[in-house]
């Protein structure tokens, strides 16, 4: 796609939240609270509040299915259109939303367990993406990096310089997310490669170091911290 000028068309967030939450000690991570909210509350009010975005679709674990729709009902998050089960893989779960968003032009996936979510960071993505079609967060990579065999031996030590740390959210045209799904062959964890492996250009754009993802019960404590530092420069 083209570089242009052109307003952007119909933007739809699809937010990704039916994971197992396995290491995470039996907590729910996406109902867990932060700031005194459930860590998923923080990205939905983001994209609610983003005057890019149109419609947002939440991709929920059948178990919390009714307590996100009370929330969203509680709320008053009027651009909540869906809340829909999940699948067993992540993609599964992506492709899920995807099909109920056929309609928008625009598709951004975000990972709900990612509570630091901004509208610069939903800014940088969208115009990140019309360049290519397809663009994805990113901060580079501090640490050296190896790559080693299964043996544990070292093969390659790449330059630190070409890597980056991806993250969500991810922007993309809703054609080419589609077809990057029909023809996905594979497991994956990051949408950014079924694009690729259509030959599809994906353009990086400046995450944050802040915006972290919910893995770990320690996250949850160094999430609230970062938002309280936040809070603070503001």
């Amino acid at each position: 796609m083209e570089k242009n000028e052109k307003s952007p068309g119909k933007v739809c967030a699809i937010i990704v939240a039916a994971g197992e939450s396995r290491r995470m000690d039996g907590k729910d991570k996406i109902m867990a609270l932060i700031g005194g909210k459930p860590i998923l509350a923080w990205s939905i009010e983001a994209l609610q509040s983003s005057p890019k975005v149109d419609r947002i679709i939440i991709v929920n674990s059948r178990k919390n299915m009714e307590p996100v729709r009370c929330m969203v009902m509680d709320e008053k998050w009027g651009k909540v259109a869906e809340v829909c089960a999940g699948g067993k893989r992540r993609q599964d779960s992506v492709a899920a939303g995807l099909a109920l968003a056929s309609d928008c032009e625009w598709i951004i996936i975000h990972d709900g367990a990612r509570p630091l979510l901004t509208e610069e960071l939903i800014k940088r993505g969208l115009e990140a993406a019309r360049e290519t079609g397809a663009a994805v967060a990113g901060v580079p990579v501090t640490d050296t990096i190896k790559l080693a065999g299964d043996d544990g031996i070292v093969v390659e030590t790449p330059p630190r310089k070409n890597l980056w740390a991806v993250q969500t959210p991810q922007v993309f045209r809703f054609d080419i997310i589609k077809e990057a799904y029909r023809q996905a062959v594979g497991e994956v964890t990051d949408d950014a490669s079924l694009v690729e492996q259509t030959g599809r250009k994906v353009k990086i754009f400046p995450g944050s170091p802040d915006n972290i993802k919910i893995t770990t019960p320690r996250d949850l404590s160094l999430a609230e911290s970062l938002m309280k530092e936040n809070d603070k420069q503001d």
